[in-house]
């Protein structure tokens, strides 16, 4: 509903929003599936004010921070989504063999979840949005709005006025810190280094599982240094009055530019050598026994006191940048080596994702430190303030108790830093306008068996660096969007709207593969991971939760009938066979992955494909990665003394493949834990399901039914739903069960988590990494034909 306040605001940002793309950003984090209005890289920002301030009617808790032109506003509201949820039927005195009854029932519910939305505007409109969020507060918890930001005083009168909320102001670095602490610790690629004329100039970092002790510098106004040693300890050990404002107003009267945008955008455009006095103007070519270059600077605007010329703008706004950039970046170096710290995170209005002055800095901090200190800016630097100050208020619910996941159906990407574009067409280029987060039901954590946590990275390759690979698998997702609106519309018979929804998830998805084909850099490293995880996210969006529940509903019951008659066939082999009939099996049961197109064209052809069928596919031995005889030699030793198994596939892959080979790992003595997703991506086994299915073959076999009374097999959740696998984010129950039992072997199956992520993982126990190669082109990338196998046993070194 629009009301006249409404239209009001929407008149007034309108033609704001379409002058200036860019300026009014919105960010959201918040429940997975939910939907979204669209982002900024994939459409033009001209969205009325109710989808910007979306969610109002369930806005709980609110908090503000306003500098010296932006608001950034940051509420907490409720989200309804739908989920898909499995329960098991009661089997009771029937034989399972010959019974044809689906192993359990299917049903979409709704689910309430948490959602925190940011939304950033210059302070101009302050009054209009603080009227429209006014008429439409329905269900507020609080009676109090946490302000942080030195306009917090200056707009105190207003804010309650117009929200009848009262104001309690929280101090400025505490909500910084605050918030710096909560994107470093629940967004893998906050922080990112700039590097000149790299292609992509934008290295993200992978998150580093202790964020502490590192420098902020904050670049205002003035300059503030911070220690930051743990979540509530923290130093200021430095600053300087020479900051942004020194910049802005130093600038403003050298060029008589007054807004800040348009004096970076002469600097990109100057030549700073035209002001500032070289060493070479200095020394001549004597410069080279002093061991220093020619093009350092020896006196910023130097050659203004003798030269009898005017100087353009252009080039006296650059020699200002690099004079205000190189004194940030040395003191920020030297407050680095005195508090022996070699990471430093810069923010402040100062920042704003402009390339130039990160470039600037960056030269600074490197050349001052020569390379022992690394420069990192953060994707939502700019909003630090208005997270810290929502978790001050919200402290009482301790949301730092959950983990946060970004959602990328609902977050845009870094523009294009091109200096030749002015600021209103570079959009502020390097900062993210919308956000969104997942909260996600308990916290995540790394693997304790990773050998070497900080240097973990999950993805075997950055399509970011490789673009052949990134043109291959943006075509290849392209190509297969059809297939997963088919299969997302046929998931939901009964819904009268289900084709609507799939036709928007379609385009929703494909714009975002268009954005990465111009700016692969976009949502942080690209890999096949995030290109996947965005179409189950997107998915999600459009109330698709699970498209391939019925699939997997249906493989199940089938699969659970020829059980029995598998176990039997082993059970007649000799050992040494047996052995090597198990990986057969679990390679074989890995081929049924409707994520990999080779397969999913031959299922729909070919209802009659089964187990022994998939056998048939496999590549004959030697595999192109065959580490099987010494694996069988492992085997002839002493048992593991508890297993870790991550699972992929319903159907014919968990249970004809993955359980057999439990069962005979439980025969030797080896505890095992089988991890599978928390939630649904593609036909993986979710971890309710593998319930369902353990219960079942627990009623045919005993060896599994004492197993899991005797709690020798446990089943948990990875507390990802995703078709890959990040080691350094599973769920904590998961990570202390590990550590509990004492697990020394972890068995990765499937080509999403044991060749897209993981095939290079150095673990501190044994390891085996097995999938079927389901793709001609990386097949033959790898050196091998489709189907070819990966056997991958390894063994860390003494």
């Amino acid at each position: 509903m629009r009301g006249a306040f409404s239209s009001q605001i929407y008149a007034h940002i309108s033609p704001w929003l379409m002058s200036w793309p860019g300026t009014f950003k919105m960010a959201e984090c918040g429940a997975s599936g939910s939907g979204s209005s669209g982002d900024s890289l994939d459409k033009s920002i001209t969205l009325p004010p109710d989808e910007i301030f979306r969610n109002l009617e369930n806005a709980k808790r609110f908090a503000i921070d306003i500098g010296g032109s932006l608001t950034k506003l940051a509420y907490y509201s409720t989200v309804q989504h739908k989920v898909a949820k499995v329960r098991s039927f009661d089997h009771s005195g029937k034989d399972t063999e010959r019974d044809h009854e689906p192993p359990y029932e299917i049903s979409v519910q709704e689910e309430i979840t948490a959602r925190l939305h940011f939304i950033k505007f210059e302070n101009t409109y302050i009054e209009a949005c603080l009227d429209f969020i006014k008429d439409h507060l329905v269900n507020t918890e609080t009676k109090v709005i946490q302000a942080t930001g030195g306009g917090a005083y200056k707009f105190k009168d207003l804010i309650e006025e117009k929200l009848r909320l009262k104001v309690d102001k929280e101090d400025v670095m505490t909500c910084l810190i605050k918030g710096c602490n909560f994107v470093l610790k629940n967004i893998p690629h906050e922080a990112f280094v700039y590097q000149k004329d790299s292609d992509p100039e934008f290295r993200f970092q992978t998150n580093h599982p202790h964020i502490f002790p590192y420098l902020l510098v904050n670049i205002g106004s003035g300059v503030s240094i911070v220690k930051v040693e743990t979540e509530d300890r923290f130093e200021w050990v430095g600053g300087s009055s020479i900051g942004g404002g020194t910049f802005w107003g130093l600038g403003a009267l050298l060029t008589k530019t007054k807004k800040f945008d348009e004096l970076l955008h002469l600097a990109s455009r100057g030549q700073h050598s035209n002001v500032d006095m070289l060493v070479r103007d200095v020394y001549g070519g004597a410069h080279q026994t002093l061991g220093l270059s020619g093009n350092l600077i020896a006196s910023s605007f130097g050659k203004s006191a003798t030269a009898d010329q005017e100087f353009s703008k252009e080039d006296m706004a650059k020699s200002l940048l690099h004079m205000i950039s190189n004194d940030i970046g040395q003191l920020a170096c030297l407050h680095a080596r005195l508090h022996s710290l070699d990471r430093v995170y810069f923010g402040g209005f100062f920042i704003r994702g402009h390339p130039v002055t990160m470039r600037t800095i960056t030269y600074s901090i490197n050349f001052f430190s020569k390379g022992e200190v690394q420069a990192l800016f953060l994707r939502h630097e700019g909003y630090l303030g208005a997270i810290g100050a929502f978790l001050k208020g919200a402290e009482q619910d301790n949301p730092n108790q959950y983990s946060w996941g970004e959602n990328y159906a609902g977050s845009s990407g870094l523009m294009s830093t091109s200096p030749e574009l002015g600021p209103a067409q570079r959009a502020r280029s390097g900062t993210f306008d919308l956000l969104e987060m997942d909260r996600l039901e308990r916290p995540l954590v790394s693997l304790p068996l990773l050998l070497d946590p900080p240097s973990y990275v999950p993805d075997t390759v950055d399509l970011t660096d490789d673009a052949l690979a990134r043109k291959y698998w943006l075509t290849c997702f392209e190509e297969a969007l059809d297939g997963v609106v088919k299969r997302a519309v046929a998931s939901q018979p009964d819904s009268v709207d289900a084709a609507e929804r799939a036709e928007k998830f379609r385009q929703k998805y494909w714009n975002k593969l268009q954005t990465l084909r111009q700016q692969p850099f976009a949502y942080g490293t690209l890999t096949v991971r995030s290109l996947l995880d965005t179409r189950e996210h997107c998915l999600n969006e459009f109330n698709f939760p699970d498209p391939y529940s019925k699939v997997k509903q249906r493989e199940n019951g089938v699969a659970l009938r020829c059980f029995p008659g598998v176990v039997r066939s082993l059970d007649t082999l000799g050992w040494e066979e047996r052995q090597l009939a198990l990986v057969k099996g679990l390679l074989a049961g890995n081929v049924f992955d409707w994520g990999a197109k080779a397969v999913s064209d031959v299922l729909e052809s070919d209802p009659c494909f089964g187990f022994e069928e998939a056998k048939r596919k496999l590549q004959e031995r030697p595999w192109l990665v065959d580490s099987y005889s010494e694996w069988l030699q492992r085997l002839k030793g002493p048992p593991h003394k508890c297993a870790l198994i991550f699972a992929d596939n319903s159907g014919i892959d968990i249970i004809l493949g993955v359980f057999p080979f439990v069962r005979e790992l439980l025969l030797r003595g080896t505890e095992v834990i089988l991890a599978c997703n928390s939630g649904p991506a593609l036909n993986d086994v979710t971890h309710s399901e593998s319930l369902i299915v353990a219960e079942r073959i627990a009623g045919m076999d005993p060896v599994v039914h004492s197993a899991l009374r005797e709690e020798r097999l446990l089943l948990v959740q990875t507390g990802s739903s995703s078709p890959c696998l990040d080691l350094s984010r599973l769920d904590k129950g998961l990570a202390a069960l590990v550590r509990e039992r004492g697990a020394d072997l972890v068995v990765i199956e499937g080509m999403g988590r044991a060749v897209h992520t993981n095939y290079h993982a150095a673990l501190c126990c044994e390891s085996l990494k097995l999938a079927v190669i389901k793709n001609a082109w990386l097949a033959e990338r790898l050196g091998g034909r489709l189907f070819s196998v990966i056997f991958k046993y390894e063994v860390p070194a003494e």
